[in-house]
């Protein structure tokens, strides 16, 4: 696969990904409802997420994607690394360009350990393990949430982890936009502006989820 190729796959994977944040943040904030009203819609959108055909789907290319994307992120960064150059040019790099540009690797190796453990947490117990069940007899994944979110270090995790996820956001929706050819400048204008305003809000979104729930309970 050319390298042209794998940065275009790697921008639209990247969208999609988007997409599902943005889907994924419109379900979370169900957790900052008063509980008596986000225990139930919580409980009906998870069983939902589980037993719906589309949806599972769906989510079966989001794995995909995400490989995908991990996969060609590495490989991009390899090469990144080996056509760096002597040490000047380096350093020219770095007074050019905001550092989390040049650590979209690390970012997404954070953003990737963090998934890893949110998953376990989350999905894994939901899908594989022992689940109490709430008053309407529905599995009880609001309860399981708002356990974990109890202790201060999981929130801090989770901060960390979503901060780490605004960078890599900031950079990618302008590097995605550049890739699959926006080259005026008034388009990449816009396409940075986009980069701000989304990377701020999911990174906001979330960590204000993460903080209410802990909070209210």
């Amino acid at each position: 696969m050319s390298t042209l190729l794998r940065k275009a796959v790697m921008a639209l994977t990247g969208l999609f990904l988007c997409v599902f944040l943005v889907v994924h943040l419109g379900g979370n904030l169900i957790l900052v409802l008063p509980p008596t009203d986000a225990q139930p819609l919580f409980n009906a959108y998870g069983e939902l997420l589980s037993q719906s055909l589309l949806i599972k789907g769906v989510a079966w290319g989001l794995y995909a994607a995400m490989v995908a994307h991990i996969l060609d992120g590495f490989w991009i960064a390899a090469l990144n690394r080996r056509a760096a150059g002597p040490r000047a040019q380096v350093d020219r790099r770095r007074a050019l360009s905001p550092w989390y540009s040049r650590q979209m690797a690390l970012l997404g190796t954070l953003i990737l350990v963090f998934l890893v453990v949110h998953m376990r947490d989350f999905w894994f117990v939901y899908t594989f393990g022992e689940v109490p069940v709430d008053a309407a007899g529905k599995r009880d994944l609001y309860t399981v949430v708002v356990t974990a979110f109890q202790a201060e270090w999981y929130v801090l995790l989770h901060l960390f982890a979503f901060i780490a996820l605004g960078f890599h956001l900031l950079h990618g929706v302008f590097s995605a936009a550049q890739t699959l050819g926006l080259h005026h400048p008034r388009l990449q204008r816009v396409a940075r502006l986009a980069g701000i305003l989304f990377s701020t809000t999911i990174t906001a979104g979330f960590c204000a989820v993460a903080l209410v729930v802990h909070l209210q309970h």
